[in-house]
Order: C-alpha cells, then sequence, then structure tokens
C-alpha cells in the first residue's frame, strides 16, 4: 500500500474517530442542556410568581382576585414570535397554586381546581422545605409527552402557606433541540469532511514529494540523467539536497575509477607501441626504416594526446545535469562555419558539400556543445565519404524541434554495427586508411543530444548513410 494511502488512513481513523466521538458527546448533551436552562427559566418564574401571589394567598381571597382571569387571558395569548428560525404561536406555561395540604386552589388550565396534589413531588417535596421539581408523562404510552414541573413555595415569614408550580411539557423544547442538533450534525460533519480533504490534500503532498525524491534516486541508481527535484518544506528540502550531495559524491568516486580503468586499458596500446619504436630505435638501422618508427611514435602520441581530449570533452558533458545556457543558435550559420573550418579537407578530396538549411531556423541550447556535436558529425562524415562523393545538409522544423539531416555518400554500415556506432570506444575502420579513431565522437554527440532533451539515429539510406538528429527549435518572441 502505498504511503500516502496508508498516511491518509490513519489520518483518516484519527480525525474521524475524534469528531465522532465530540460529535455525539455533543449531540448527546443538547437535550439536557436545553431542559436545565428550561428548568432554571421556571425556577425564576415560580419564585416570582410566588411573592405576587403570597399576600393573596395569606388572605385567602385568591379564587376572588384578579389571577384567574389573568392566568385565562394569558393562556389565550398568541405571541408570533421568531426565536431562532423557529415560530412560537402560543404560550405553554401551565401555573396551579395548591394551600399548605397540597389543595388545588388555582390553575390556569381550570382542570384541577380543588383536587388534592399533595402526592406530587413538586407540591410534597416544597411543602416539606426541599426543591420541588418533577417530570410526569400526559401519556404513559408516549415517552414525548413528558412535563416538566418546577415548584416555590409561598411564605409567610417562616411559614409555608402555599405552593405554586409551574409547568411546562417538553415537547415544546422538541424544535430547539432538534434544529440544534441538525445545525451542529451539519456544522459538525462539515468540520470533519474539510478535516478529511485537509488531510488528503497532506497526504498527496507528501506522498507526491516522497514520489519525486524515489524516482529521481532510481534514474540516478540507474545511470540516467536526472535533476533534482524542487520540493517544499524544511525535511524534505533537506532530504533532497542530502540525496543530491550523496549522489555526487558517489557518482564522482565511481567516475573517476571507470575512467580511470577506460584511460588506462586505451593507454595500452599505443604506449606499446611506442615502446617497441623506442627500443627499436636504440639500435644501427638504415634511415628510412629509422624515419618509419619516428613517424609512428609521432603518430601514436597524436593518438594518446586525441583520446585524452576527447575523454575530457566527454566527461564534462556526462558530468553535467542541465545546460548552462539556451539561447537560439542560428543552424545555417553554424553548419556553414563548420564547412568553413573543414574547407582545406573538403577541397583536398573534393567532396561536393550542399547546405540547403533555410537561414530562418535556429536551435534552443548551448551554443558550445551544439559546435562541438556537429563537429564530431562533419569529422566523422568526411572520414567516411570517398574523393569526390556528396555530403548534403538539410533541416525542417518538426513540431517544436528541428530535425537536422546529415547525409554522406558511401558504403553502408555493417548491420551488426548499427546498434554500437555511439557505443563508447566502438568504432569502425575508415575506408581510406583502414584505421579506428577513439571511439568517443558519436558518444560525444549523443550526450550533447540528451542533455537538450533531443534524439540520434543513424541508419544507411539509399546511397550513403544518414544522421538525423531532433533538438529543440528556438522560438520566436
Amino acid at each position: 500500500m502505498p504511503l500516502g494511502i496508508r498516511i491518509f488512513l490513519v489520518y483518516f481513523l484519527f480525525v474521524g474517530l475524534a469528531g465522532w466521538f465530540v460529535l455525539s458527546t455533543v449531540m448527546d448533551e443538547i437535550r439536557p442542556g436545553v431542559r436545565q436552562s428550561t428548568e432554571e427559566t421556571l425556577v425564576d418564574t415560580a419564585n416570582l410568581l410566588a411573592e405576587i401571589l403570597r399576600d393573596e394567598v395569606k388572605a385567602g381571597r385568591l379564587q376572588q382576585s384578579r389571577l384567574p382571569a389573568l392566568l385565562q387571558a394569558y393562556g389565550q395569548r398568541q405571541p408570533q414570535a421568531q426565536i431562532w428560525g423557529v415560530e412560537k404561536t402560543q404560550v405553554n406555561h401551565r401555573i396551579y397554586v395548591t394551600d399548605a395540604k397540597g389543595i388545588v386552589l388555582l390553575d390556569s388550565t381550570g382542570a384541577a381546581v380543588g383536587q388534592d396534589y399533595s402526592r406530587w413531588n413538586d407540591v410534597l417535596r416544597t411543602l416539606r422545605g426541599e426543591y420541588g421539581a418533577r417530570s410526569t408523562k400526559e401519556d404513559p404510552n408516549d415517552p414525548d409527552s413528558s412535563v416538566m414541573y418546577v415548584a416555590a413555595p409561598i411564605m409567610d415569614g417562616a411559614q409555608i402557606i402555599g405552593v405554586v408550580s409551574v409547568a411546562k411539557p417538553n415537547r415544546t423544547l422538541q424544535p430547539y433541540i432538534e434544529r440544534s442538533e441538525q445545525r451542529l450534525a451539519w456544522l459538525g460533519g462539515g468540520l470533519i469532511v474539510l478535516g478529511l480533504l485537509i488531510g488528503a490534500l497532506l497526504s498527496w503532498w507528501l506522498s507526491a514529494a516522497l514520489r519525486k525524491l524515489t524516482r529521481y534516486a532510481q534514474a540516478v541508481s540507474a545511470g540516467q540523467r536526472a535533476e533534482l527535484p524542487s520540493v517544499r518544506g524544511g525535511e524534505l528540502a533537506q532530504l533532497a539536497e542530502a540525496i543530491e550531495r550523496m549522489r555526487t559524491e558517489l557518482e564522482g568516486k565511481a567516475y573517476v575509477e571507470r575512467y580511470v580503468h577506460t584511460l588506462t586499458h586505451e593507454l595500452k596500446s599505443p604506449l606499446a607501441a611506442i615502446r617497441g619504436a623506442a627500443e627499436l630505435l636504440d639500435g644501427e638501422m638504415p634511415a628510412p626504416q629509422r624515419q618509419r618508427f619516428v613517424a609512428n611514435i609521432d603518430q601514436e602520441s597524436a593518438r594518446m594526446q586525441q583520446l585524452i581530449e576527447r575523454l575530457l570533452h566527454l566527461a564534462q558533458v556526462e558530468q553535467r545535469q542541465g545546460l548552462e545556457e539556451q539561447v537560439a543558435v542560428p543552424l545555417q550559420a553554424l553548419v556553414t562555419s563548420l564547412l568553413q573550418a573543414q574547407m582545406a579537407r573538403i577541397e583536398a578530396a573534393a567532396v561536393q558539400v550542399e547546405n540547403r538549411i533555410e537561414a530562418s531556423l535556429a536551435l534552443r541550447g548551448e551554443r558550445f556543445l551544439l559546435r562541438q556535436a556537429l563537429v564530431n558529425l562533419l569529422d566523422n562524415a568526411l572520414d567516411f565519404t570517398p574523393p569526390q562523393g556528396q555530403l548534403r545538409f538539410t533541416a525542417e522544423c518538426v513540431g517544436e524541434q528541428i530535425e537536422l539531416r546529415l547525409f554522406n555518400q558511401g558504403e553502408p554500415i555493417p548491420d551488426y554495427a548499427l546498434a554500437r556506432l555511439s557505443e563508447r570506444f566502438y568504432s569502425l575502420p575508415r575506408p581510406g586508411s583502414g584505421r579506428k579513431s577513439t571511439g568517443l565522437g558519436l558518444n560525444f554527440v549523443e550526450e550533447v543530444v540528451q542533455l537538450h532533451g533531443g534524439e540520434l539515429h543513424i541508419g544507411n539510406v539509399s546511397g550513403g548513410v544518414e544522421v538525423r538528429l531532433r533538438l529543440p527549435a528556438a522560438t520566436s518572441d
């Protein structure tokens, strides 16, 4: 399972369980919280009424007072109030008053006057001097029909002369409870979803950064040219820098070892030839033969110098991870300057050269590397072009790239050699001398082309060999 998914699952479980626990706990507290708040209001109301009714109860004229008519009028009021989105159209309090024996003296509903309420907890406990409250179902089979009763004592000095109870049906609180639960469910669910979304984005960002670093490490381990990915975040950026330093140190060490072995292997042959010629020159020999050995020493020395120079150029390109500059390089002018530099060799071999590249075409890249790559291609083409043969440059735009073609007349490349032409130190004998080159030219060209994000193809065509380069085209501003 990918690391990003594992991180998200852990985050999902943590946020989901924590959110569910908090949400369910708060939801469970809404109903008792609303009822506790309502009970506290009923306590205040009951105590206020106890003070208002004290004189009437003490005088025994409660029934003859204006209070029964006031309570009846109170029960008929229609407030038409909008409370937090819930419309209140009637009053819901029931108020009744009992004497010191629990007999109902006054009932806002008019139904219980004269009845004995001394057994009900609100009246019973209040008459004992305790806090009197009860919750009773109007319908024993309906759990939502409960009514909350809160009582307060009517005092005459230190003596309890009566009880006033205020009742409120719990069903009248249900709309507020349901509305609070619904809002809380939406908000809580939204916060949980938002938290999970943030967790998903965090997991995606972290796994994406790790994937970049993984691909970079895999490319480096495969010996491919790769650019250090840009990642944000303190630890991730430090990890990327540490990987880059490790790559540089390991590659540098391996690169030096490989090139020391390569150079040692390639220098064995010319050094052996020079040493053999020097040993023979130490003895007496005819002048023509001596001159031939001296020429061999000079030729092998030049070969070693060329080998070292090309290895240095190749090492410089192979170690680079990107271009130092990207400028527009006019292709026709570049090819013309290369042909002029080789004009003495071209005229000596009477090679017919054509430059059919349009003046408007330009490459985008590093000028020096592009020039060196084309120098190697031209040298190689001239080596295999017979006297009075043809050599032709053409180019065309293909999308955002330019395809440069170099055709040289000559013998076709053997099938067994086609796949190895850009391999390091692999070379075919030159038609004129039969000698092989260093085998580094086409390898250098391939490295430069890859550094520019292009492609190199070499193949046989009718009448000769054609090299095709695809390189980025310079965009016109």
